[in-house]
């Protein structure tokens, strides 16, 4: 989604008369779109057509005369457009939760909804509170962080992380979340059959499945194991209280190929139904720079693990954020170095036009990022959103500093310019950013949540709403401490459009 696009909502086009000429000008008559081939086709074979433009260039082409406005204003054409650039399952998502609000105050819904997605600047967070009778008898997950957390069949599937001491867990828990009307959640633990403790591990979803790689327990121990978790439902399915999840280790393929080194604190995501995973912290500490991935068989009993050999790739790193967005490209962002530092390049890891998957990094102008925001960080979390773009969301610096902003990433804005260079800029490996609506700093409203790190944040599927639980926050300062902190347990919803 081109994000300059939002101005052109409120242009007023320029008055043209019943024939399309401008009333304001006297053009030849040669240059009146009635001696164009373009007013001679159908109307469906415009509506094609125009499809295939990006949006600033329809709402130029809606300016042109009257009949072209109506076709290229017309909220069929919009919904296709949202179709287009959200996805079909968000759109359906959508069409059942925001569409009916929408349709009271708006002509043309699905154009007002293009309009909310492409001028996002404000986000709502509210606590999804425990449910009472639960946490009386323990029903509820411990503070915890660099847990995994994922958005699975209508539920959320939280496993694992530290927790005070620098003690590991071992649990699951499930949460059934439903229409996401709701202020309260209800946690179901789920104590058979599943991984050891650790943190520091990734787990992506896929369909009605999860995967867990790697992580590291509380001796310092690095893993490499792979799991699937199946999540399945019965028919007693009453608020979620039907919903469970069960674990087991992945059969590899070890024959024909080999699993990646033993790690944690590294980063993954969904790709073409595979899981893809970068970097982290290996044996002895030292921080990796390789990128593997997995492919799972269909009924998820086995799979193959290859490594990614590209060049250039992104220098070692661990606690970065990989993010799949538009199913056709992964965004890597941030991390900690060799030298401890934390950093804010940002690389494309997406298909090339061999068919192979190539490492690109993305140079961005400093003076380009929104004043007051320091883009360097550790321990955030990246969650695709409607429109490709990224939210991103606290981390902390080289010194520990944590942060409370949300930041949208709109690697969009960028993809443009990388089809516009020609090969010899191509070999050079980088992709220069001139647009200035590449980060955006985005407001909050209602119940902020804190400073943090080492939280974790997934999405449902319609991209409306955001989950973020957990991390490390700033604690009191208690005698003797030459620092505080303190490991969170609250659950926050992130609301993008209402």
């Amino acid at each position: 989604m081109a994000s300059s696009s939002s101005s052109f909502f409120f242009a007023e086009p320029t008055p043209t008369d019943n024939n399309g000429s401008s009333s304001s000008s006297s053009a030849p008559a040669s240059s009146s779109p009635s001696s164009s081939p373009i007013t001679n086709m159908a109307p469906d074979h415009l509506f094609t057509v125009l499809l295939l433009l990006p949006v600033e260039s329809i709402l130029s082409f809606a300016a042109t005369c009257k009949r072209f406005r109506s076709l290229a204003t017309s909220d069929t054409l919009w919904e296709s457009v949202c179709t287009r650039e959200f996805g079909a399952s968000s759109v359906d998502a959508l069409r059942s939760s925001l569409l009916p609000n929408l349709r009271n105050v708006a002509a043309k819904p699905w154009m007002a909804m293009y309009r909310k997605v492409s001028r996002l600047d404000t986000v709502s967070c509210s606590r999804l509170l425990p449910d009472p009778d639960a946490a009386e008898l323990g029903g509820i997950p411990s503070p915890r962080a660099s847990h995994s957390l994922n958005f699975i069949s209508d539920c959320l599937v939280l496993f694992g992380g530290g927790c005070e001491g620098g003690r590991h867990l071992d649990e699951t828990w499930i949460a059934y979340v439903g229409s996401n009307s709701q202020t309260m959640i209800k946690w179901q633990k789920v104590s058979t059959g599943i991984p050891s403790g650790r943190f520091g591990h990734t787990c992506v979803a896929i369909g009605n499945y999860v995967i867990l790689f790697g992580g590291i327990n509380d001796r310092g121990v690095r893993h490499n194991d792979t799991w699937v978790g199946r999540v399945l439902s019965t028919e007693n399915n009453v608020g979620g209280g039907g919903i469970t999840l069960s674990w087991r280790l992945l059969d590899l393929d070890l024959g024909s190929s080999r699993a990646p080194p033993p790690r944690g604190a590294h980063a993954a995501c969904c790709f073409e139904r595979k899981m893809v995973i970068q970097g982290g912290i290996g044996l002895y500490g030292l921080r990796l720079g390789d990128t593997w991935v997995l492919e799972p068989a269909e009924d998820f009993c086995s799979g193959t693990w290859r490594e990614l050999l590209t060049y250039p790739a992104p220098p070692p790193r661990s606690g970065h954020s990989l993010s799949c967005i538009g199913g056709t490209k992964m965004v890597l962002f941030g991390g900690r170095g060799l030298g401890y530092e934390a950093m804010d390049d940002l690389w494309l890891l997406q298909i090339s036009e061999s068919g192979d998957l190539m490492w690109v990094q993305v140079v961005y102008e400093n003076q380009k990022v929104p004043e007051g925001v320091s883009l360097r960080r550790v321990g955030h979390s990246a969650t695709p959103i409607l429109g490709g773009r990224l939210l991103i969301h606290g981390g902390e610096d080289s010194l520990r500093h944590r942060k409370d902003d949300f930041l949208i990433l709109d690697i969009e804005a960028v993809l443009p310019i990388r089809e516009q260079l020609p090969p010899p800029a191509l070999n050079t490996r980088r992709l220069q950013q001139a647009s200035s609506s590449l980060w955006k700093r985005i407001n909050v409203k209602g119940h902020k949540p804190n400073r943090r790190s080492f939280h974790r944040a997934c999405g449902d599927q319609s991209g409306r709403y955001l989950y973020l639980y957990g991390g490390m926050v700033d604690g009191l300062l208690q005698p003797g401490e030459a620092a505080g902190l303190r490991f969170d347990g609250e659950l926050f919803v992130v609301e993008l459009f209402q």
